[in-house]
């Protein structure tokens, strides 16, 4: 793929990205999409076939870019205290994020797509995010930073808090005050002071 074709397909996606975010997944069409990038119909089927490819690639583009901020921030001297701090303060600004965000596109995506298949994408950035988790806490463990005798059922856990936490914010609404108390009653169970 030429230059030219490349950041015609990224010019895609950051404006797919954007109508996904103002109506979810499930309302989006081939025809929203061609509007809003002011190109043919055509023009669009040369680089997708459907919504729900473009969409599972806006969603692997902003899994690569939510990698690369976290790990930017990430110093070479970091504790494994301070990664898992750190994680829990991007989870805190992703969740109280009101605008811009792909949390009810991702779930209407999943729950017309994924249901039953093996290769559920939901799934499968749950179980990474829980081997990352528990990698750490076994790191900050065997560091003395932490205190923790079931480090997957903690990881595990902690990404269960921060799943109800997203569809929480979706649905009822949640406070910086609420989002706190859950990241300290994490923090305080692995030992650290508040």
């Amino acid at each position: 793929m030429g230059e030219k074709s490349i950041q015609k397909k990224k010019y895609i996606l950051e404006t797919a990205r954007k109508v996904f975010v103002e109506k979810g997944f499930k309302k989006v069409t081939m025809k929203d999409i061609v509007e809003a990038c002011d190109i043919s119909r055509g023009g669009l089927y040369l680089y997708f076939e459907s919504t729900s490819q473009i969409f599972q690639e806006v969603m692997r583009l902003e899994s690569e870019e939510t990698d690369d901020v976290f790990s930017d921030k990430i110093t070479e001297d970091a504790t494994a205290a301070d990664i898992l701090m750190l994680f829990l303060q991007e989870q805190k600004k992703e969740l109280l994020r009101r605008e811009d965000t792909l949390t009810q596109a991702i779930y209407e995506f999943y729950f017309e797509n994924q249901p039953g298949r093996k290769n559920n994408i939901l799934k499968k950035q749950f179980d990474s995010a829980v081997k990352i988790i528990e990698k750490l806490i076994e790191i900050g463990v065997d560091n003395g930073e932490f205190y923790c005798e079931d480090c997957q059922g903690t990881a595990r856990n902690i990404m269960f808090v921060l799943e109800g936490l997203k569809i929480s914010a979706q649905t009822i609404g949640i406070t910086a005050e609420t989002v706190e108390r859950e990241i300290e009653f994490i923090l305080k169970y692995l030992g650290l002071e508040v």
